[in-house]
């Protein structure tokens, strides 16, 4: 069976998160450390987060994925938005120490005019700064839909950033199908070479998770809007071949798809697991 769940918040409890994965059948989910759209986090409660941990190794459900706030840019221009991101993420990293041995997600950031170069040696300088020798928590860099000035965009500069990142070992990658979808990479009709030109750029063993969504947008107009599992421009076919594919069955999957409620993300895993779904 696929491991694959969906983002959930803990507004209410970590272990609320955990039950709120098995009632839609997820066996594995994502979730934010604080306020994705700010700096704030709560306190963590110790005993809650321990009962989770309890929870999702009792039932399998491991790993599990925390996401970097939207708003951070590890690669910005102004020293202090670059230096906010690192405060976060190395916040983020000492909370992680609660879900030992599992994964955070971070886009790679934005240049905003220095350049692709600038961009990546950026964002590679502050993954040093972070990474520790005794860390357990992999960190995951996001491949990017290349919209504007992000970086990410491509399987090269993916390699590029990793290229450069000193303990190579405490870093992976999460592709995103929407995002790849849009910077150019058909994994509708290509899948094998898509994954086959990833494996040579950066390889296959690299890759730790997967965000799996479908596209409002064609392939390759660098546009970001993730569409519901079979309602984009991916389409159901394509994202069955996807999360069933040999290469990838092992790995968490994730949906981001916009969703009004959980039922919504049920239906989603049911579909993805080939399941029958009413009103197709």
């Amino acid at each position: 069976m696929i491991r694959i769940g969906c983002h959930l918040s803990p507004s209410k409890g970590f272990m609320r998160m955990g039950q709120d994965a098995l009632s839609i059948s997820a066996n594995t989910f994502q979730f934010f450390l604080r306020n994705p759209r700010g700096s704030k986090a709560k306190d963590l409660d110790k005993g809650d987060t321990a009962a989770l941990m309890a929870l999702l190794r009792e039932k399998d459900m491991l790993p599990i994925v925390a996401h970097a706030p939207y708003t951070l840019n590890p690669c910005a221009a102004e020293a202090r938005v670059q230096e906010f991101a690192a405060m976060v993420m190395e916040d983020d990293l000492e909370r992680m120490k609660a879900f030992g041995g599992n994964l955070y997600n971070f886009h790679p950031g934005s240049h905003v005019g220095q350049g692709v170069e600038a961009g990546i040696g950026k964002t590679a300088a502050l993954l040093n700064a972070l990474l520790q020798p005794d860390m357990t928590t992999t960190i995951l860099i996001e491949t990017m839909a290349g919209q504007g000035s992000e970086i990410g965009g491509t399987f090269e500069q993916m390699r590029e950033i990793m290229r450069r990142i000193d303990l190579s070992d405490k870093v992976g990658v999460c592709l995103d199908t929407c995002h790849v979808f849009a910077a150019g990479y058909d994994i509708v009709h290509d899948l094998d070479g898509v994954l086959e030109t990833f494996d040579k750029q950066i390889g296959l063993d690299r890759l730790k998770a997967l965000h799996v969504n479908d596209s409002l947008f064609p392939l390759g107009t660098h546009k970001d809007r993730h569409a519901p599992i079979g309602k984009g421009c991916i389409g159901l076919d394509a994202l069955l071949a996807l999360v069933n594919h040999p290469a990838l069955t092992k790995l968490p999957m994730i949906l981001e798809t916009p969703q009004d409620d959980l039922s919504g993300y049920a239906r989603e895993i049911r579909l993805l697991r080939g399941e029958a779904v009413d009103n197709l």
